[in-house]
């Protein structure tokens, strides 16, 4: 998609996928204020105490990351450390080759959607399975994630049911339970075959070394029971100090992503399995990834690197419930994306997101449901200046310039003068109006009627009453 199409995707959305997007996106923001406001007495202090604990974590990464690989290595853990996509795709292929696998089952993870893994191993000629229900349908009907916890919020029953049929995987049949039964039976196959297990990382204990893996249908559990060989992709961000921390963070992040109190499967790994377990992978490799992280900690902007990828913020925003999180072109969808995807983009990739601020109201709604209070709409703004000073967003439908707003607000006689004569603004064609940045912008934007006005009248009759009072 074009750089201008941000501000006319939702135009041309289906009507069935806008309204799976509203209903997913709206019960996530009802389930989790229920439970957080039934289970704490003041969540906001919580909130506050992780931000703290990760931006303590950001500040001091280098010494985390070396503890981290410290502890993992004494675990029996091969730690590895990619520079970028490309440097990740190679050791995982190198890690795979060494096994002589053909069958690699995948547990869902945005870094790997990051640097297209899939694509490239499937070209390699492997058999990459996705194990996750929702990336599972991705996968057949070669779409990409549109939440990061929800994948297929844009999707509906019957979409689904469609898809299995065309893929050979039972009639017509839209029920849950059916889709469910379905997928279970097709992917407990390919868990027996698969020789290496793929997955993400919800955090890194610096202290312990230890991984944890969070999901709600257990595929990590099963990929991991059968396969040889562990390779964990994990951004380095992902660490806390202490095992301690992994409390607070797990009692934030299934409130805040799907409204329970803890995720189905919380597996924390300490590294493969010894002598005494019964199963378990032989071999357990972790790759730490960059891609660009070490730029996004050096900029103005570190502090969405806090994430834990919730979603919170996707499902409350206005913005994304009414494009879905295709609109954003990218990886990471909704006002995270907004904040993260340029940023990753490095120079290169840039200015063809540095659009992706300007798609929010600026109303602050995903910093207050953010589990560990990311300043987002802060960051918007810091990144809104980012474009216009570095002339990144041409392309981009932009704001008219503000010069005559700036001589308006700043002398009052003049301001005076705009105010009683404002109501014409009821009356202008916007669609004509004769100055084309401003044509350009009204064309994607419905003014509200002028109501103003008043105020200075009202206020001069009340210092009259006053004064009379007195």
């Amino acid at each position: 998609m074009k750089h201008q199409e941000i501000d006319t995707f939702s135009e041309v959305l289906a009507a069935d996928v806008k309204e799976a997007v509203r209903a997913g996106s709206a019960s996530g923001v009802s389930k989790r204020r229920e439970i957080l406001a039934a289970d704490f007495p003041d969540a906001n202090a919580i909130r506050e105490l992780a931000g703290q604990i990760k931006q303590h974590t950001l500040e001091h990464l280098d010494t985390y990351l070396e503890q981290a690989e410290q502890k993992m290595r004494a675990n029996g853990i091969q730690v590895h450390f990619a520079w970028d996509g490309n440097s990740a795709k190679e050791q995982i292929l190198e890690i795979i080759q060494q096994r002589k696998a053909r069958t690699i089952c995948k547990s869902k993870s945005m870094a790997s959607e990051e640097i297209e893994l899939n694509d490239f191993l499937t070209e390699k000629g492997y058999d990459m399975v996705e194990t996750d229900l929702g990336e599972f349908i991705l996968q057949l009907d070669e779409d990409h994630p549109s939440h990061v916890v929800k994948p297929i919020i844009h999707k509906n029953r019957r979409q689904i049911a469609k898809t299995f049929e065309k893929h050979g995987l039972g009639e017509y049949n839209d029920e849950p339970e059916v889709i469910t039964q379905r997928a279970r039976k097709h992917l407990r196959q390919k868990y027996l075959q698969g020789e290496v297990t793929m997955t993400g990382g919800n955090f890194i204990s610096a202290e312990s070394g230890r991984m944890v893996i969070v999901t709600n249908e257990g595929n990590s559990r099963f990929g991991l029971a059968g396969a040889k060989c562990h390779i964990a992709l994990i951004g380095i961000e992902k660490l806390v100090p202490t095992d301690r921390d992994l409390g607070v963070m797990l009692n934030l992040l299934g409130r805040s992503a799907t409204g329970q109190q803890l995720t189905v499967y919380t597996e924390f790994i300490s590294g493969p399995r010894s002598e005494s377990q019964p199963e378990g992978p032989e071999e357990m490799h972790v790759i730490l990834f960059n891609n660009n992280r070490t730029e996004v900690l050096a900029s103005d902007c570190r502090e969405i690197l806090r994430c834990i990828r919730c979603g919170a913020c996707m499902n409350v925003c206005p913005v994304y419930r009414q494009s879905s999180g295709h609109a954003y072109r990218s990886v990471y969808p909704g006002p995270l994306g907004a904040v993260l995807s340029p940023l990753l983009a490095g120079k290169a990739g840039y200015p063809e997101l540095a659009d992706l601020p300007k798609a929010s109201s600026l109303c602050g709604a995903c910093q207050e449901v953010c589990p560990v209070n990311i300043p987002i709409p802060d960051l918007l703004l810091r990144l809104r200046n980012k474009a216009k000073t570095e002339h990144a967003d041409k392309a981009a439908i932009g704001t008219p310039d503000m010069t005559l707003w700036s001589e308006l607000a700043t002398h009052p006689k003049v301001w005076r003068t705009a105010m009683k004569s404002a109501n014409l603004l009821n009356g202008l064609p916007y669609d004509m109006m004769p100055i084309a940045p401003l044509r350009a912008w009204t064309r994607q934007r419905t003014l509200p009627k002028w109501q103003g006005g008043k105020f200075r009248n009202w206020m001069k009759e009340h210092q009259k009453e006053r004064n009379h009072e007195r």
